[in-house]
């Protein structure tokens, strides 16, 4: 069951898709200012809360392998998160931008020895080692960043599309795909397009 409140206020007329790009557009930039406007008590609260919320979804779940990512802008610290799944023994990955296939990710075992760089978008990410690459077949859960997202479980991500592609067709894969956010970047509606993956849930604080 999602944990979702506080549905923000901001809405927007869905017209053509010249203004739909627009208005995604928009509504990153308003979100992008919301999460960054919290306090840091705000977040730091934020950060235990995302703990129990994925502990309890994980529960009942035979999970082993965990893909998740390292917090940027504003989003909830995994910081956190990640010790606590490492103490609970799940075998934790974290996506690397592929580099031969642009706009593709991979993703990489990651432990507290994994040695990191910046990408291109001044984002950690391990140093590519194919020794270490899990296929996202073999991922039990991913859990993804996320701008905005709404009741449907749509989320808008920075416009990349690196996560609409590992998440394509995920229905007939093995993960399930698991969104993290302040409840602050719910919306009513996200103007989705066509290539936008609706997740499995969406995990909100």
């Amino acid at each position: 069951m999602s944990i979702i409140s506080n549905q923000s206020s901001f809405t927007f007329p869905l017209t053509s898709a010249t203004d739909k790009a627009s208005q995604r557009q928009q509504l990153r930039k308003f979100i992008r200012q919301q999460r960054s406007a919290l306090s840091e008590q705000q977040q730091q609260d934020a950060e235990k809360k995302i703990v129990q919320a994925v502990l309890d979804f994980l529960q009942p779940r035979a999970v082993k392998h965990i893909a998740l990512y390292l917090s940027f802008d504003g989003e909830i610290s995994t910081k956190l998160l990640i010790q606590q799944l490492w103490e609970k023994g799940y075998h934790l990955y974290l996506p690397v931008l592929h580099p031969f296939s642009p706009g593709n990710l991979l993703f990489l075992a990651y432990t507290s020895d994994t040695p990191l760089r910046k990408n291109k978008f001044a984002i950690d990410e391990p140093i590519l080692d194919v020794t270490k690459v899990l296929p996202a077949d073999q991922l039990d859960i991913i859990f993804t960043p996320l701008v905005a997202f709404d009741q449907y479980k749509n989320r808008l991500g920075m416009g990349g599309g690196f996560y609409d592609r590992t998440l394509e067709n995920w229905q007939q894969k093995n993960f399930l795909p698991v969104g993290l956010a302040h409840s602050c970047q719910q919306v009513q509606e996200i103007p989705a397009e066509i290539w936008d993956i609706p997740l499995f849930e969406i995990l909100a604080v």
